[in-house]
């Protein structure tokens, strides 16, 4: 199946969350009234649909939205540790406000992974809080799809650390036009991600396939993708053909998965029959990840294999095991705490010593994603959601710890920058930072 065809099935996905699960349109009207209603709630009336009350003028929330359970435990864990983190650094208060910040679980215990209707009702329960403040979050893209057509008409800004789906911020050719206008039925935008997005990472791990090995890449010329099927998946690796087609790696193939499925080695046997140069999986640890790792050690299939930022994390290396991931690269969308010779070191050193372990890599996304929102809190000075998002959306030279960078019009991060790794010891090696600033 080609790269347009793929990005076919990414609409596919789109859209269904979005008939199901996203915010019904309103008229102009009534988002005005909605609106009025949210600021008399303040004083005391119930709020919205979450029925809850205002707690005065001395606090101002902050709430996060990511799974709290399952695969990307360690992940989310980590993020949530760097909004607390931040929060320190305030000492607790904002403009002479205590900030309260609550962490919400969009996945299910019993899957460990998001669901669309808990990822709503986070939203619904921010939008209807007039003290919420901040959104942050959520931690996969197809969960934004359904929480951001709330959060646009609730005028509440909403920064994630994670998603990496150009189209939430982007058209993308051959995609769904309609993005991503769809998810801004106010006409305005309310989102930003301090992460690079897809269009970064897909053609950064081409490119690294692409290189010699005297360069420090891998020197192939062939690959065979595979995806999970999901909008993550199928975005990273429709970039990831489509980059490796123009630089002249030939796609020997690329098919979809059933995440469900025990193991793949029919297929990885039939793919070690063409002898690619590599295998690159858009996925992620909990789609599928390992076990193609474990699978393509089992047939034989000893050529490199790529994984991107889903795959990120520490829980892919464990679940795989060591002795099956001698020969994976990781791709990451931004820096990696690791990487010691970076502007990060600082940040992973002040981590260890308060948590008393390394971070993973989002935990500084998770860090800067709150320092934006409360610098944007302290500036404006008071509790005013309009306000509060305009001053986090136009950021502009912000010194944070991943360097100096800006906000662009879409709500993109400037710092564009994809980490690759090698996994080596138990642990991911960065072995080059890409910068496409």
């Amino acid at each position: 199946m080609n790269c347009a065809s793929r990005i076919v099935d990414a609409r596919a996905v789109a859209a269904y969350i979005l008939t199901r699960f996203a915010a019904p349109p309103r008229t102009r009207e009534s988002a005005v009234d909605r609106r009025t209603f949210l600021t008399a709630s303040s004083s005391g009336a119930l709020l919205g649909l979450a029925g809850c009350r205002s707690k005065g003028g001395n606090v101002v929330k902050i709430v996060s939205s990511m799974p709290r359970t399952g695969t990307g435990k360690g992940q989310t864990d980590a993020i949530a540790n760097g909004i607390r983190m931040a929060i320190d650094d305030y000492s607790g208060a904002v403009a002479g406000m205590k900030i309260e910040y609550t962490d919400l679980d969009d996945a299910t215990a019993g899957t460990g992974k998001w669901t669309p209707e808990l990822e709503s009702k986070n939203a619904r329960e921010a939008e209807g809080d007039a003290d919420v403040m901040a959104y942050i979050g959520p931690y996969n893209s197809g969960a934004a799809m359904v929480s951001m057509p709330i959060l646009n008409e609730a005028g509440l800004v909403q920064v994630s650390p994670a998603v990496t789906w150009t189209g939430l911020t982007k058209n993308v050719e051959g995609a769904d036009p309609e993005e991503p206008g769809k998810y801004r039925p106010t006409k305005k935008n309310h989102f930003a991600r301090v992460c690079p997005n897809d269009r970064t990472q897909g053609p950064v791990a081409a490119d690294f396939a692409k290189r010699s090995k005297a360069e420090g890449g891998l020197g192939v010329s062939t690959v065979y993708i595979l995806d999970d099927k999901e909008l993550y998946g199928l975005g990273v690796s429709g970039l990831f053909e489509r980059r490796c087609k123009s630089i002249g790696i030939g796609v020997l193939g690329h098919e979809s998965i059933n995440p469900a499925q025990q193991e793949f080695t029919a297929l990885l046997t039939s793919i070690k029959a063409k002898n690619p140069g590599a295998v690159f999986f858009g996925g992620t640890t909990a789609t599928g990840g390992p076990q193609i790792a474990k699978d393509m050690r089992n047939v034989g299939l000893t050529c490199p294999l790529i994984v991107p930022d889903g795959c990120y994390e520490l829980s892919f290396i464990t679940s795989a095991g060591e002795k099956n991931l001698t020969n994976c690269f990781a791709t990451f969308g931004g820096l990696d705490p690791a990487d010691t010779s970076g502007p990060v070191a600082k940040f992973a050193e002040k981590y260890k010593q308060k948590y008393n372990t390394p971070p993973e890599s989002f935990a500084i996304y998770g860090y800067e994603a709150a320092n934006v929102v409360l610098a944007a809190i302290k500036k404006v000075g008071k509790k005013d959601r309009e306000a509060i998002l305009k001053e986090a959306l136009g950021t502009k030279d912000f010194e944070g710890v991943l360097g100096k960078w800006s906000f662009d019009p879409d709500g993109d991060i400037s710092l564009q920058q994809s980490t690759i790794s090698k996994i080596e010891d138990g642990k991911f090696k960065p072995v080059a930072v890409i910068n496409l600033t």
